[in-house]
């Protein structure tokens, strides 16, 4: 079931005069929804924690402090690049697969501030076939299972496999298959916290980016409603 800003409007209980309301006004709802989230049968409970290990800090005269200054120009780039395609510039979404799953390497960037709040997130195994915690390559081809690479433009909420759930639209020739492959942000159970202490790295998705439940709430809470995530890797 897709869930669009009429749907969320009704669950909410708002008339049609509530039609105009921000992205972050629909996103305050975000913990309603996410709350009836159930884990898909079969699969392990894990013990989430009542928040994401999140580091929150501010700009130096290079960029924001914690993402790798190359890595960030290359992002400001492609906002520019797809800046007629995005509906809210304000904060940007940067994956930095250079560095393993057991680290905190997906960055919330406010672009008036530059306050950075970053996030673990899971590399599609198809990327990392040993399972070493390291992206390895990237891959656009439908069957992968791999991470693709290149800007995102953030879309609808829906309910799937992992509950609810965001589209992703792929915007370079490098993930343009990413609606029909069903790359999405998700929450899983082995992107929570725990996994680091348990395996030393986070599980793999199918090409997703897969979040703990605390950090997912957030990404979708902060980079909702048409922004940019920009991934990739540094040689």
């Amino acid at each position: 079931m897709t869930i669009n800003r009429r749907d969320v409007l009704r669950h909410l209980g708002l008339g049609g005069g509530a039609a105009l309301l921000s992205g972050a006004a629909l996103a305050a709802d975000l913990p309603g929804l996410l709350a009836g989230q159930k884990p898909l049968i079969g699969e392990p409970l894990v013990p989430i924690a009542p928040a994401a290990p999140v580091a929150t800090v501010s700009t130096s005269p290079t960029g924001p402090i914690g993402v790798d200054a190359q890595l960030f120009a290359r992002a400001k780039a492609a906002l520019e690049r797809h800046r007629m395609t995005l509906r809210h510039t304000d904060r940007i979404g940067i994956a930095d697969f250079s560095s393993p799953s057991r680290d905190p390497r997906f960055h919330v960037v406010d672009m008036a501030t530059g306050q950075v709040t970053s996030h673990r997130v899971a590399h599609g195994r198809g990327s990392d076939r040993g399972h070493t915690g390291f992206l390895e390559h990237f891959s656009n081809d439908f069957g992968s299972n791999a991470t693709s690479n290149g800007a995102y433009s953030t879309a609808d909420f829906y309910h799937g496999k992992y509950g609810l759930s965001m589209r992703l639209n792929g915007l370079d020739w490098t993930n343009n298959n990413a609606l029909g492959r069903a790359i999405v942000a998700h929450q899983a159970w082995y992107a929570e916290p725990d996994m680091i202490g348990i395996h030393g790295k986070l599980g793999r998705s199918e090409g997703c980016f897969a979040f703990g439940r605390d950090s997912h709430f957030e990404v979708m809470r902060t980079l909702g409603d048409g922004r940019m995530i920009y991934a990739d890797k540094l040689a």
